[in-house]
């Protein structure tokens, strides 16, 4: 485990501490810590995963972004985990979640980040129709070649086809 990674650990202690202390008197739910892992992949900066008590964070985007990493996305993922305990399923980024944000770890609720993802974008293909070109990404072309999603202009609403290279 990197140095980053182990500030990120004691962040969530540290958020979860906060919410115990905030919201304990009212709601007498003890929060545990969650496990944590450092396997997200792609262009995302973190992940909560609410029913295995889970947080993983894209240790890339760590390394490239480690103080916006700390300051925003460790609370943000822990939100969203803090909600789930105290109100059930609710809207991810909902009234809930925002008052978690500013009222307990004092942080501007922010739903995405807007990290430079140029290290972890993947591949695209390059589809088109008649009066556009989109990328799409190899999930996407690999729906296409094995038939099972079909996608469209929002413009001209033509179906997209793969552009010859």
């Amino acid at each position: 485990m990197t140095p980053l990674q182990k500030q990120v650990l004691t962040h969530v202690e540290c958020c979860i501490k906060q919410a115990n202390q905030r919201l304990n008197k009212r709601l007498n739910k003890r929060l545990t810590i969650p496990t944590v892992n450092f396997n997200q992949r792609g262009k995302i900066a973190g992940t909560a995963h609410l029913q295995k008590w889970e947080l993983r964070f894209n240790p890339i985007l760590l390394t490239e972004n480690p103080d916006a990493f700390l300051n925003e996305v460790v609370a943000h993922e822990v939100a969203h985990l803090v909600v789930f305990k105290h109100f059930g399923r609710v809207r991810p980024h909902g009234r809930e979640w925002q008052i978690i944000m500013t009222e307990v770890f004092h942080v501007t609720p922010r739903t995405t980040h807007n990290f430079n993802v140029n290290s972890v974008a993947g591949a695209t293909f390059i589809y088109h129709c008649p009066c556009s070109e989109y990328p799409l990404t190899i999930r996407r072309h690999n729906k296409v070649l094995r038939g099972q999603a079909s996608y469209h202009c929002r413009k001209c609403r033509q179906p997209l086809q793969l552009k010859a290279s």
